[in-house]
C-alpha cells in the first residue's frame, strides 16, 4: 500500500532585486519536493507554472507584477521554419545521448565557459563544481543529462559543445537548464539548436509539449523563447494559444500545423 499523500507546504523568500527587469523586485512561493509522490507533485504544480530547481517546485509571487509567463511549445504541432531547418541541418552531424543526472569535469568546464562569456554577472557565475554536482544529482524526479557532442574520432567520444539538464514528465519535456559551447567558430545557434533537439524528440516520442520556463516581458533574454510555435502561456484560465507580436519572425508554424 502507498503512503497517503500530504499536501505540501508552501513558502515565501524574501524580496530581492530581479534578474530580469531593472528597478523591481521578485519573491518566489515555493516547496519541497520528497517522499514517494515527488514525481506526481512535480507534474502537478508544473501544470501550473512551478519550475524544478533540485528538490524544490517554484514559482514567481511578485507583490504589484506579473511579468513572468509561463510557457510551453506544442510538440507534436510544431513546424519548423525555413531558419530552423538550416539550423538542423547544420549542426545534424552532433551525436545526442541522454546521460544518468550525473556531473563530470568536461560538463563543468563547458558550463564555466558558458557564464564566463553569456552571463558574466549572473547569480550562477560563482557555482563551483560541488553547487553544480547539487543542481543535476539532487533529483527525486526522473531527471536525465542531455549531452550533444561533436562526431567521435577513432571510437572515442567526440568533444561535448552542449549540455541540458532535462526533466521527462507524463506530458512532455521540462527544460531545466541548458549550457553550450559560446566560441565554437563552426557552431551557431547551438542554444537554438538544443531546444530544436528538445521538441524533435518530445514530438518522436509522443508528448505533446516542450516546457520552457518563464517569459518576461521586456525583458530581452527571454526573447529566444517566442521563437518556436505553436506557443502556450498559462493564464488564469489555464494554457491558452500565445502570439506574442514584439518579436520577429517568419510564418507561424501554428498556420502550417492547424490552430489548436
Amino acid at each position: 500500500m502507498s503512503a497517503p499523500f500530504r499536501f505540501p507546504r508552501f513558502f515565501v523568500t524574501a524580496p530581492s532585486p530581479c534578474p530580469y527587469l531593472p528597478g523591481k523586485t521578485e519573491r518566489k512561493v515555493f516547496t519541497e519536493l520528497r517522499g514517494p509522490h515527488a514525481a506526481e507533485l512535480n507534474e502537478a504544480l508544473g501544470r501550473i507554472g512551478f519550475r524544478r530547481s533540485q528538490s524544490v517546485a517554484y514559482r514567481p509571487s511578485c507583490a504589484g507584477c506579473q511579468a513572468c509567463i509561463s510557457v510551453r511549445v506544442v510538440a507534436t504541432e510544431f513546424r519548423p521554419n525555413a531558419t530552423q531547418r538550416r539550423l538542423l541541418r547544420r549542426h545534424g552531424d552532433i551525436e545526442v545521448s541522454a546521460c544518468e543526472a550525473w556531473t563530470t569535469e568536461e560538463q563543468f568546464s563547458l558550463l564555466r565557459r558558458y557564464l564566463s562569456v553569456r552571463h558574466p554577472d549572473g547569480g550562477m557565475h560563482d557555482m563551483d563544481e560541488m553547487d553544480f554536482a547539487d543542481m543535476v544529482e539532487q533529483t527525486p524526479v526522473d531527471t536525465y543529462m542531455i549531452e550533444y557532442r561533436e562526431p567521435g574520432v577513432g571510437g572515442k567520444p567526440g568533444r561535448l559543445v552542449g549540455a541540458c539538464l532535462t526533466d521527462r514528465q507524463s506530458d512532455g519535456l521540462s527544460m531545466i537548464y541548458s549550457f553550450f559551447d559560446p566560441d565554437h567558430p563552426e557552431r551557431n545557434g547551438l542554444g537554438n539548436f538544443i531546444i530544436l533537439d528538445h521538441i524533435v524528440h518530445a514530438a518522436k516520442a509522443g508528448l505533446p509539449y516542450v516546457y520552457l520556463g518563464y517569459w518576461v516581458e521586456g525583458a530581452p533574454r527571454m526573447r529566444y523563447k517566442v521563437r518556436y510555435r505553436p506557443l502556450e502561456k498559462l493564464t488564469p484560465r489555464g494554457w491558452e494559444p500565445f502570439e506574442p507580436v514584439s518579436v520577429e519572425r517568419g510564418p507561424s508554424p501554428r498556420i502550417l500545423a492547424g490552430a489548436k
